[in-house]
């Protein structure tokens, strides 16, 4: 007997019956499609977080304020302004792996065109800002040295900003808003940045100069920056390099002694993005390991159900065995069966996975990235649970005597 003709007697019995053939595979159908749609849709989780910190910047780290302790009153960072302009300049300037430095001065406030009003953040900061987010001019022109110099009253918005205000398609360049009762001509318009890892909408802001924030917007503290320091490095590597030099700096700036705690706080955006990244791979092989146990269940289901078949077929194999055929006949037979049935449930897996994958990935807004690694291991994964499951029941049939088979009732 072939291998082909094995697996057109094996094709033949599994259509005899259908249903029960279908029912057999649905366990594995399911576990596959789990695992299948758990692994694409954390992929696209972890690629929209990665995009959501490239949208951020790269080699990026924040330095922020210290905190405060004041007759036993305590704030957490930032509830204390340490940061100077001196320490800005001295970081942008003295440190060889910084390749940009610039401050980040935040506030809220209904702006207005002449028609349309709209409630959103006003960015105060210098060029360098730009540089650092990787972020372009749609239209436009993005904040000049000279506009921080004079502090002009200039603005470049956001996406979200100028469609409120202006319109969708409608070029804001050259319009003027209002911003506290104070115009400002709007310069340039920035590219779509689309929404940061918390959910929130980069392009919903506008950004004027850091000295015309400081004068017309939220008055400063002279010397002290009211608000936070972005810094990049020169490079990925650089980066670890550059937040111990600038930490160095900051302390022999601000003449803290050696068991003196720091003033300020830095965050490796970096480490962030890789922290939140390794949880989100630990979720998806969870969630993932938790579905493959549905091919545990689909494959004793198979098992089951090759048994009651060999037990149905019991006088088939022994007239089998009466006209010649060996007990390795009978073993490929019922194991291609066994295997059979759950390959085709692997390959309806695979489809219906990647089917439910985008249809929640289409849901949460996220790209779902199918791997056919992923397509491969399920079917090899599924061919391994039917040789392991159908080995027993097909070993079984192997070893019936043909006499007391074809006496079986």
């Amino acid at each position: 007997m072939t291998f082909l003709q094995t697996i057109r007697t094996a094709l033949k019995a599994l259509l005899i019956n259908k249903l029960r053939s279908i029912l057999t595979a649905l366990g594995i159908v399911i576990g596959v499609a789990a695992v299948v749609a758990m692994m694409a849709i954390g992929e696209g989780a972890k690629a929209q977080l990665q995009a959501s910190f490239d949208a951020m910047g790269t080699n990026m780290l924040y330095v922020m304020p210290g905190s405060s302790n004041n007759g036993g009153s305590r704030g957490g960072a930032g509830s204390r302004y340490t940061l100077t302009w001196s320490d800005l300049r001295a970081i942008r300037d003295s440190i060889p792996t910084v390749s940009h430095a610039a401050a980040q001065l935040r506030s809220s406030a209904q702006i207005m065109s002449s028609d349309q009003n709209w409630a959103t953040t006003i960015v105060g900061t210098s060029p360098d800002y730009f540089a650092i987010r990787n972020w372009r001019a749609e239209t436009g022109s993005l904040l000049t040295d000279q506009d921080v110099a004079s502090g002009n009253k200039v603005a470049v918005l956001g996406m979200t900003v100028a469609d409120m205000l202006f319109g969708p398609d409608v070029d804001p360049v050259g319009q003027t808003l209002r911003i506290r009762n104070v115009p400002f001509q709007v310069v340039g318009l920035l590219e779509k940045k689309g929404q940061t890892g918390m959910g929130q909408d980069n392009d919903d802001t506008v950004i004027i100069p850091e000295s015309t924030f400081r004068t017309k917007i939220q008055g400063g503290l002279n010397q002290y920056v009211q608000g936070s320091l972005m810094v990049t490095a020169i490079s990925s590597e650089a980066l670890p390099r550059a937040q111990s030099q600038i930490s160095d700096l900051l302390r022999e700036r601000h003449r803290l002694g050696t068991d003196a705690e720091d003033d300020f706080s830095l965050r490796n955006m970096a480490e962030v993005a890789n922290a939140r990244q390794e949880g989100t791979r630990t979720l998806t092989m969870l969630l993932a390991s938790i579905a493959a146990v549905s091919l545990l269940v689909g494959g004793i289901g198979v098992m089951n159900i090759m048994l009651v078949s060999v037990t149905e077929r019991t006088r088939e194999i022994g007239l089998r065995m009466a006209v010649g055929a060996k007990a390795h006949h009978i073993l490929s037979q019922f194991l291609v069966e066994a295997i059979m049935l759950a390959m085709i449930g692997g390959f309806l897996g695979i489809g219906i996975g990647g089917f439910a994958a985008h249809a929640v990935g289409g849901q949460l807004g996220w790209p779902i990235l199918f791997h056919p690694g992923v397509a491969v291991m399920a079917v090899v994964f599924s061919a391994l649970v039917g040789v392991g499951f159908g080995l027993y029941p097909a070993r079984k049939a192997s070893l019936l005597h043909p006499i007391e088979a074809l006496r079986f009732e």
